[in-house]
């Protein structure tokens, strides 16, 4: 497994989602002890925080077009709207 010291896991958005597949696969095989099946069930845990993380990153950088005042295209950053309970 490819994680540094904080968690973070240096494969690609891609690369973890298609670890994730293949514990999904090993895990529904039915072929893993009970240690192997928890000790699996552990690393697609991290695999779907990770992917979160990059998804979260990846949002945090869009950008939105949008027209300004007189009707040109610009770009801005995507302003994320603050929810309140």
């Amino acid at each position: 497994m490819s994680q540094d010291d904080k968690g973070q896991d240096d494969r690609s958005f891609e690369e973890c989602l298609e670890a994730l597949e293949k514990v999904v696969e090993r895990i529904e095989g039915g072929e893993l002890n009970l240690e192997e099946s928890l000790a699996t069930f552990e690393e697609g845990v991290r695999l779907v925080q990770s992917c979160d993380r990059k998804l979260g990153d990846v949002e945090r950088r869009i950008e939105v077009l949008t027209k300004d005042s007189e009707g040109r295209a610009q770009l801005r950053e995507l302003v994320e709207e603050e929810t309140s309970d």
